[in-house]
């Protein structure tokens, strides 16, 4: 049995080719059989795409009971027509499902600029909603339907018990270029049947993107359409969580913060082009605030990811990048660290270069999965974040996206 978003309680979903891309699925519905519970982040960028627009305002109450999702099309840049397209996205769901307008959540991604494709789009709803199903194919079905440059499907599944009660918890996600979230295309939606309080899901929802979505990078662009929208539609019966010292309370946040750290992983590692992927770690930082900055501005450096690619240990990028971000940096007392997670060569120690290997270290990084660690010698806090390399075939990809 495979295990994805069908295996939350209550949650029936589809995914369809309907024709706004050439071959691939493209469109995607996920409906609870009944009204959740429901958090949602959003894109910062200040071009917003009309799907965020109309989300925002049917969210805002805590509620929804069913996403719906369309690839090929961001609807993004496209005024009047494709906010009266978005809108249309949201109708035709509610009148085919027969819930309410303000429980439909839509998202798009594609192409910027383009005509919304509105009609065949509202056809294709109107003809897939019936055929919604509890079917662990259709969970795949729906994760495939969300993608665009992507190559794979990115799905994650977990149980766990709260009150005695088992809760499961799901997601799908698509992203592999214009990654770099501040809450790429990128899109994140998580289901569970867990029974949680509106406001305090806001609260766990936007604490665990933080640790999350919000902690990768492929090439520093933050997209028009950037969501990650969670659901709980308390089937799992569990005591209603309502407050951050309900036993339960923690039990799910880091369920929710795991979920949402697995798919965003997969996502770097889809990276348009790129070659590795790079695991970055501050630790001993005087606050969590000023690791994770750190982590942000040397993970989306253009010169370290180069040198990542180039496999060339050239630690002075880092530290440059380092001090390149706004927050108190002295890396006369920084401890700085390459290599694979378990074989960490020390390379800076308090301001002062190391010898190493510098043959041994280009093998190491050739491996496709790497790791820097920079020890700041100044806290207990730290943080984790996620990136990729900047490759030549990244470069020729984006060179012709539309042509």
């Amino acid at each position: 049995m495979i295990n994805n978003i069908t295996n939350v309680r209550g949650i029936k979903c589809w995914g369809a080719h309907i024709g706004v891309k050439s071959m691939r699925r493209d469109l995607a519905i996920i409906f609870s059989e009944v009204p959740a519970s429901a958090a949602a982040t959003f894109t910062q960028n200040k071009v917003i795409a009309e799907p965020i627009k109309v989300s925002k305002g049917h969210i805002k109450d805590g509620k929804a009971q069913a996403i719906v999702i369309n690839a090929g099309n961001a609807n993004a840049c496209t005024g009047q027509q494709g906010y009266e397209g978005a809108l249309a996205m949201a109708r035709t769901t509610a009148e085919e499902l027969n819930i309410d307008e303000k429980l439909v959540i839509i998202a798009s991604t594609g192409l910027i600029g383009e005509p919304f494709p509105t009609e065949e789009i509202v056809n294709g709803i109107k003809e897939n909603a019936s055929k919604l199903s509890d079917m662990s194919s259709a969970g795949s079905f729906a994760a495939n339907a969300i993608l665009t440059t992507d190559t794979f499907a990115k799905e994650g599944f977990e149980a766990f018990e709260i009150d005695g009660k088992t809760v499961n918890i799901a997601g799908i996600a698509k992203g592999s270029g214009m990654i770099h979230p501040n809450m790429a295309t990128m899109l994140g939606f998580i289901i569970s049947d867990a029974a949680i309080d509106p406001k305090l899901l806001k609260v766990a929802t936007k604490e665990a993107v933080d640790k999350s979505f919000n902690m990768i990078t492929v090439d520093g662009d933050t997209s028009t359409n950037d969501m990650v929208a969670v659901m709980c539609n308390g089937l799992a019966e569990n005591k209603m969580i309502t407050s951050k010292k309900d036993p339960g309370y923690k039990i799910f946040k880091e369920h929710l913060t795991a979920i949402m750290i697995h798919l965003a992983k997969l996502i770097v590692s889809d990276g348009e082009g790129s070659s590795k992927f790079v695991e970055y770690r501050v630790v001993n930082a005087p606050d969590e605030d000023i690791a994770r900055k750190l982590i942000r501005g040397i993970s989306d450096s253009t010169l370290v990811k180069a040198a990542v690619y180039g496999r060339d240990p050239n630690w002075g990028r880092i530290i440059c990048a380092a001090g390149n971000v706004g927050v108190e940096f002295d890396y006369t007392k920084v401890d700085l660290y390459l290599g694979v997670k378990d074989n960490l060569i020390k390379v800076l120690e308090k301001g002062k270069p190391q010898d190493f290997d510098r043959n041994f270290m280009k093998k190491l990084l050739r491996e496709s999965q790497i790791e820097i660690k920079l020890d700041m010698c100044a806290g207990k806090a730290q943080a984790v974040g996620w990136g990729s390399d900047l490759t030549t075939d990244y470069v020729l990809f984006n060179s012709v996206y539309t042509t």
